[in-house]
């Protein structure tokens, strides 16, 4: 038996014509009282009805329409941790746009970059998030607020396969890739439902994350609106040590956060019995078997984990309905193809190989924009190749066995080595850099980077300088000063050799 897992017949065709936005907002029409978001406060909670949000999300595509925006349009998104960023995001797909939502901690040299090859015709922007000279109009936050209560657009209906929206990840070449999504991705997440979330319209589903994060936006906002639940997300002065006393004030039922958030709320003092909650959710990073074990022996409840990537977000996870099985990460969500592929094709059953997803899934990318040829790179035949290694068992259950790269991983997010080391070798003095992921303690990993050169350089100059050229997530914490990066015979440096000589030098040897 082959590694192949074949459910397509699960899953409904998208509709021929359709909107992401409108799908999303669908219930509106039937419970337009209903409280679509609760934003939780310390002291207050700002609350959105079904038929408020809709209003505000189509007020604001009358309004970008009237800034002279046309259908396809590409629409660069630099606002902060607030309301303001879910509302435009959808507000442009409705009025089909292509929003491009980035995270607010890029630097101002990050997002030059960006603007140079993605040529948007607007930005929207917010005071304090990073945005260098442009001569591209901006549109802030004021001017958003303003367009809610303009008169509402109309849906731009299409071809399901026609672009929607476009995010940045960071790619194996060392620079950010643009990934275009069509509009039938949010069609395709309607799987996690069952496969991951097991959510209803009843739930209230905490999200620990940002508003601007798209786990976020995903998972703990469109995912339940599209559902009819309702969403709880934290205000931006929110500290993770007052989530437990949120999430049993707000009676949630469902809270999904990445593995760092779980390590921190079971760090404090102590839990209160979260009568409601039924689980928890878990992405953005391998979780640990510690972990896990210690929330479900704190809470009560089970975490649910999934593994997915920005080409198609989540498509293998545990849920209610199935338990992953002890070191897997689960199966793949009904209605998927995953397979593991050899040199060959699909392997047998309990052989390693690259987890793939098949070329039909429609939460699949439609391309990396600009880059056919690195498009078509990632897929054999017609499976598109992750660059993660796995094995699947007899029932179909996925064990995750590392990076086929040297893909990093940062609190949640994918950082290729390459983008890092290409920004700090430009640093006087600095004659060879390399940066990998270490875990520094348990369930705990930080960039640590490595550099030869003539003599030790100042590590906060090198902080400095980093925290100048590169978002937070992607600066290292460490840096270590050696005579000889470890290399191949080919030259190529072996940054998996580089964990050994962080250990040697901390004394873990």
């Amino acid at each position: 038996m082959t590694s192949v897992l074949d459910t397509r017949h699960l899953q409904n065709p998208c509709p021929s014509s359709f909107n992401l936005a409108a799908h999303v907002l669908g219930r509106a029409e039937d419970v337009p009282d209903k409280v679509a978001l609760t934003i939780l406060g310390l002291t207050e909670t700002e609350q959105w009805s079904y038929a408020k949000l809709k209003l505000a999300v189509l007020g604001t595509g009358t309004g970008l329409l009237n800034m002279g925006l046309k259908p396809y349009d590409r629409v660069l998104i630099r606002l902060g941790n607030t309301v303001d960023f879910p509302i435009s995001y959808l507000a442009a797909i409705a009025v089909g746009l292509i929003p491009v939502p980035t995270s607010s901690q890029l630097s101002e040299a990050e997002v030059a970059k960006i603007l140079a090859t993605l040529q948007p015709q607007a930005i929207l922007h917010a005071d304090g998030v990073a945005l260098p000279s442009t001569d591209i109009p901006v549109i802030n936050t004021a001017q958003l607020q303003a367009m809610r209560n303009l008169p509402a657009a109309d849906w731009q209906m299409g071809d399901p396969n026609r672009p929607a929206y476009i995010i940045y990840t960071s790619g194996t070449s060392g620079k950010a890739r643009a990934v275009v999504h069509a509009h039938r991705a949010i069609w395709a997440r309607q799987m996690m439902f069952d496969g991951w979330y097991g959510l209803n319209t009843d739930d209230r589903l905490c999200h620990a994350g940002a508003f601007n994060w798209t786990y976020t936006l995903g998972t703990g906002l469109m995912d339940p609106w599209t559902s009819g639940a309702t969403a709880l997300i934290p205000a931006a002065e929110v500290q993770a040590e007052a989530l437990p006393h949120l999430l049993k004030q707000h009676s949630a039922t469902i809270f999904a956060a990445a593995p760092g958030v779980y390590r921190k709320l079971l760090k404090s003092n102590g839990l209160p019995k979260l009568p409601h909650l039924r689980h928890g959710l878990s992405a953005g990073e391998k979780l640990s078997d510690t972990l896990r074990d210690a929330w479900q022996t704190a809470t009560g409840t089970e975490i649910f984990e999934a593994f997915g990537m920005s080409e198609c977000s989540t498509f293998i996870s545990s849920s209610p309905s199935h338990a992953a099985k002890v070191h897997t990460l689960g199966k793949p969500q009904p209605g998927r193809c995953v397979a593991i592929i050899g040199p060959d094709g699909p392997v047998a059953r309990n052989q390693q190989g690259v987890i793939a997803v098949h070329r039909s899934d429609p939460g699949l990318m439609l391309e990396y924009l600009g880059a056919q040829d690195e498009t078509q790179s990632r897929f054999k035949d017609d499976w598109f190749l992750t660059g993660d290694l796995g094995q699947m068992d007899d029932m179909g259950q996925i064990s995750y066995l590392g990076r086929a790269d040297d893909m990093m991983n940062a609190g949640g997010f994918r950082v290729s080595p390459i983008e890092v080391e290409t920004v700090l070798n430009a640093y006087p003095g600095v004659a060879q850099m390399a940066v990998t992921d270490i875990e520094v303690k348990q369930d705990a990993r930080l960039i640590m980077a490595f550099y030869t050169a003539p003599a030790p350089l100042s590590e906060d100059e090198l902080k400095q300088y980093a925290a100048q050229n590169l978002a937070d997530y992607k600066q290292p914490r460490g840096y270590f000063h050696i005579d000889a990066l470890p290399s191949g015979a080919n030259g190529k440096i072996l940054r998996r050799a580089l964990r050994p000589i962080y250990e040697a030098l901390n004394g873990q040897a």
